[in-house]
């Protein structure tokens, strides 16, 4: 399988997977026709590393456990649709692929776990976020992170308001005209409206965007992660009224967002979100320094890793950049580490940050000059 969706609950799924030998292989990937045409070669590369690994742990058959990546060599549809970066994930009867909107640092990981903190990314609180494109003919919506912008693909939600209503009655269809789409491949309509006038547009527009509110369940993840509006600002307010997603954006990017790129849009809608993300970030690192000294608060590696497996901790800071290799023992809390990854190791603050966030705590990445602790990790308790 692959999808470019990682929610909280795929993380618990491939978490489950411990114990067993687990395979992780992460790469970035290019879109450039001749840069593009090396991404199933360097993945082939990086396989025959992974099955280099498996033998040096004496797994029983690491051509068996690869068979299911190696298929996708040969898939043409799948590496015409890559994004910046792909991480696949294999163990005994199972193999999943994850196209993500940032690049990745090349790596194969053999262990009891999967290698799971570059992926955490998009689950963590300090530059993910989401741009809704509204308007009546068509709906866009973006995962969006500080430098990247990538659409997601919608299934099963209207693309047009003539769309939302097409099992109306009869006659309310003579109120759409359609014409020539915008950009190729959408629908396109325009509301022309009778009877009612301005009150029965804006109540059709409402019964559409509860229409989307409700397909978008599907696609907006878990956790604190905005959700920005692009759009006209008469449509903001019929919006906000049939909202259901806790972390709508007051501020939205203005205008009609037909025919701008997601570039454009990011723009814009950065502007928005990067004060928030920063404001929330120093409030945290505030708070660690205030609780510190009560016993609530913690630099202390051994003490954080404890804190993270009892799902005591409320808020994780990592060092950017840092992974530090080795085991925890989860029955005694033992901690052994290693300079450089060893066969069956484990990035030590990838578990951190992975329970921490499955327990509904938030994670952010801090660079060393604003690191609010003397190691690469840090952690405020609930208890």
């Amino acid at each position: 399988m692959h999808t470019d969706l990682f929610t909280i609950e795929e993380l618990k799924g491939l978490m489950q997977s411990q114990g067993d030998t687990c395979v992780s292989v992460l790469m970035p990937t290019r879109h450039t026709t001749s840069e593009a045409l090396q991404n199933p070669i360097r993945f082939k590369n990086l396989l025959r590393q992974a099955q280099s690994m498996l033998a040096e742990v004496n797994h029983p058959d690491p051509s068996a456990l690869l068979d299911p990546a190696e298929e996708l060599l040969d898939d043409r549809d799948f590496w015409r649709h890559q994004g910046n970066g792909l991480a696949a994930y294999l163990t005994a009867g199972f193999f999943h692929c994850y196209r993500v909107p940032f690049e990745l640092a090349e790596m194969v990981v053999v262990s009891d776990r999967f290698h799971l903190k570059p992926l955490l990314r998009l689950l963590m609180a300090d530059d993910r976020f989401y741009l809704l494109a509204l308007s009546q003919n068509e709906i866009r919506l973006f995962e969006c992170t500080r430098h990247t912008v990538s659409e997601v693909e919608l299934e099963g939600i209207p693309e047009s308001l003539a769309e939302a209503l097409r099992y109306d009655e009869p006659e309310r269809q003579l109120q759409y005209q359609t014409r020539t789409p915008q950009r190729p491949g959408r629908r396109a309509a325009v509301f022309h409206g009778h009877g009612g006038g301005a009150e029965t547009s804006k109540d059709d527009i409402l019964r559409y965007f509860q229409t989307i509110d409700r397909g978008l369940q599907q696609f907006l993840p878990d956790g604190r992660v905005p959700l920005v509006l692009a759009g006209v600002e008469y449509l903001f307010s019929i919006y906000r009224q049939s909202n259901t997603f806790p972390f709508l954006m007051d501020k939205g990017v203005p205008g009609n967002p037909e025919g701008l790129k997601g570039e454009e849009l990011h723009r814009q809608a950065w502007e928005i979100v990067a004060p928030v993300f920063d404001r929330a970030k120093r409030d945290e690192i505030d708070r660690f320094h205030a609780l510190a000294g009560a016993g609530k608060a913690s630099d202390d590696f051994q003490e954080v890793l404890d804190a993270a497996h009892y799902g005591r901790v409320a808020t994780l800071f990592l060092s950017v950049g840092v992974e530090i290799w080795g085991n925890y023992d989860e029955n005694g809390g033992t901690i052994t580490l290693h300079e450089e990854a060893q066969p069956g190791d484990q990035d030590l603050l990838d578990l951190a940050a992975a329970q921490t966030i499955m327990t509904g705590g938030t994670v952010y990445t801090v660079e060393a000059e604003e690191a609010p602790g003397e190691g690469p990790l840090a952690a405020i308790f609930r208890w």
